[in-house]
Order: structure tokens, then sequence, then C-alpha cells
């Protein structure tokens, strides 16, 4: 049942919401609807194997319940889908949400499937009721994933049978229905940004940088600085951003801050050792912080190999920072070539470092285009935009929902 509207008319719901917990775009995303969600009276329910990374557990509107997966010697994988699939039952019908939105599709939507029937069928006719589940799509769960033999049937299954299907990209619809043949509704809601959160303070920047890039003195330059942020999979290209940074560092004096951890870390310090840069590179491993880190970068590298939307890029472009990045996936999306950032082919890393050290060295174009990008974030992907577009979604699903109620 809706509590008391919020100030825009929009009925205030109990949502839950699934996903994975840890250090990867969908978790963040998910994560940061949710405290949007409950800023703006939604009673929020995180159904999830841990405390997602980005909460404190203190949040007004937001509630935790975690998934305990027992370990039987007849197992040897713990069924972790059907321990969620239980729990998620169980708080939908303790708390009365009002649907559930899980946050890539494998194996979340069938949980979710699995938890809606266990409601159907446990309810007394008189009280039967019908929870609807939106599943939101983010990108190796369909491009990688979800076309695996082993998992391209329930893959297609599970967003045929959701009573929601959104994606984060145009390019991601698009996929979805080329790889499943999935011709049903697909909401293109892309990925958003707390834009008075992510935000370039002069103050703090001037306070932090220092630490990270030395400033200006009598006989030297200030140091220009770079930034990448990812999870290290091999997909992020680590390595290609340790090609790129070894061409820049030579041409102007730089650092790079390297903010993430991940399979290819190890990698990635065997090269800046080869390639003789690795006393200017600022290895950080996973940061809570990042809002307060992208600002101080002069310049972000994103050379992926796919991304489906490019959540690091558009964070650095709400503080300020523009992109070189890769023409690929839905990046088009969000970056405008030469424009808010600068975008090219994959593996591509002189051509990458060229812009960049003419980039780093045109201080009035480095500028304009920092600019343009926090406009951008602005104008386009901010959360006091993205999220009402959430709400009104969530609407048009409940509401079919209750016209599919037994």
């Amino acid at each position: 049942m809706a509590m008391e509207s919020t100030s825009d008319k929009t009925p205030r719901r109990k949502i839950g919401i699934t996903c994975y917990p840890t250090y990867g775009g969908s978790g963040v995303v998910a994560t940061e609807l949710g405290i949007e969600l409950a800023a703006r009276g939604h009673e929020v329910h995180f159904i999830t194997s841990s405390l997602p990374f980005r909460l404190s557990g203190r949040e007004t509107n937001i509630h935790y319940h975690e998934v305990d997966v027992y370990h039987y010697p007849l197992f040897e994988h713990p069924p972790y889908d059907l321990a969620l699939a239980t729990r998620m039952a169980e708080v939908a019908e303790f708390y009365e949400l009002d649907l559930l939105h899980v946050h890539y599709a494998i194996p979340h939507s069938i949980s979710a499937l699995l938890a809606r029937q266990m409601i159907e069928t446990q309810q007394k006719v008189a009280r039967r009721r019908y929870l609807p589940f939106i599943t939101t799509l983010h990108g190796t769960d369909i491009t990688l994933v979800g076309q695996d033999h082993s998992y391209l049937p329930i893959t297609q299954f599970g967003i045929a049978q959701s009573d929601g299907v959104t994606a984060i990209s145009g390019y991601l619809r698009d996929q979805t229905r080329e790889a499943f043949g999935i011709q049903d509704e697909i909401e293109v809601i892309h990925n958003f940004v707390n834009c008075d959160f992510y935000v370039h303070d002069k103050a703090k920047v001037m306070a932090m940088r220092p630490r990270f890039a030395a400033p200006a003195a009598d006989d030297r330059p200030a140091e220009k600085l770079l930034v990448h942020l990812s999870n290290f999979r091999p997909v992020k290209r680590i390595l290609d951003v340790i090609e790129v940074f070894a061409r820049v560092v030579a041409a102007v004096p730089a650092r790079l801050m390297l903010i993430g951890d991940g399979p290819d870390r190890s990698a990635a310090e065997h090269l800046a050792l080869k390639l003789g840069v690795a006393n200017h590179i600022h290895f950080m491993g996973k940061q809570d912080n990042v809002n307060e880190l992208l600002p101080l970068a002069d310049l972000m590298l994103m050379p992926s190999e796919l991304e489906s939307f490019g959540l690091a890029a558009l964070e650095a472009m709400a503080c300020g920072v523009p992109a070189i990045a890769t023409r690929v996936g839905g990046v088009p999306e969000l970056i405008d070539d030469g424009v808010n950032g600068l975008l090219f082919s994959v593996g591509d890393t002189e051509a990458m470092a060229g812009a960049a050290i003419a980039l780093l060295n045109d201080s009035e174009r480095l500028a304009a285009m920092g600019a343009a990008a926090r406009k951008t974030a602005s104008d386009r992907f901010c959360s006091s935009r993205i999220i009402p577009r959430y709400e009104a979604y969530y609407e048009r699903v409940i509401a079919r929902g209750q016209a599919a109620k037994p």
C-alpha cells in the first residue's frame, strides 16, 4: 500500500532493491538509487548478501536485510539464488513491499520471479496480491554472462518474466533485443550522479591536490594529474591506462591516480615498473570517497574495451573533469567527442596519449571541455532528473501489477 504522497504528487512506495553489493557499476547505481529514493520519502529495503559498500547502515528510510546462505555438505555450491528468493518473499510479505527492483539479470530476476510466485501461492485467496518486479540491465549481464550458452535461456526467461525492464543505455537496450529476441518494452533510464555531491570544490581541491601532484615551484611547473577508476577487470584495459600515461609523463610532468582494485592490478604494477613510471602512479585501491578524489584530476582515462554506459566518466564529468575514452557501447550517449571529452578506437594508446598531451598543454581548451562536461552531467544526468523517471516507471509497473492481480 502506498504511503502519503511526496511533494510532487508521486506516491511514497515501499521498494525492495537487490544488487551485487561489492565494488562495481551495477552495485553503485543500485545503492545510489536507493539513497536517492529514500531521500525523496520512499521506504527502501536492500535485500543483499552483504551491506552495499556505499551504505553506512544509518541512512533514513533505508533498511538492510542480509541473505544468509547455509553451507551443507550436500551442496557443492551453496544455492544463493534460492536463499535470495526466500528472503525476498519474507521481506516483501512482512513489510508489504509495493515492488522489487533487481539489478543485474542473473540470478536476481529469477530469484524475484520465485519470490513473486511464492507470495501468490502462499497467501490466502482473500489476501492474495501480485508483487511486481523490475529488472535493470547493466551490461555484462547481457553482453557477457547472459550470452554464454549455459545462461542464455535462463537470462532470456528472467527478462521476459519481469514486470518491467530498464536498461542503462540505448546501446544496451538494442543489444538485449538483438541477443535475446526481446520484443517487449525496455525502458532506457540512464545512469546518474548527485550533482550536489559530485562537484568541484575549489577550496577542497587546493587543500588535497598537493598530496597527489606537486604544485608549481620556482624551478618547475605544476604536475598534471590524471585519474582512472574501475574494478580492474580485463574489459577495463588497465594496461592501456599505463601505456597512455607512460607516453604522457614523458612529455608532461604528471601523476596518475588509479582508484579501484581487481584481477589486473598486479599486471598493471608490473607494467608500470617495466616502463619506469611506477613512482609517478598512486595505486589507491578501493575508495569510498571518489567524489572527493575525482575533482583533483585534470583528466580521466577510460580506455575500456566495452562500456554499456560509462559511470566512472560521468562521475568525473560532474566534477568538471573531461574523459579520454573509447568509442564503444553506450559511451557516445554520454561523451560528445571534442565537446565534453575525446573518443578513440579501442587500443589506440598512441592517439589517446597524443590527445592527452595536447589537452594538458592547452589550459583554455581543457577548462572549456571540463565546463562542458559538468554542463552535460547537470543538464542530462543529475539524479534530480533521472530519479523522477524511475518513480514514474514504478507507478506504471505497479498499475500493471494491480491489473494482473489474481
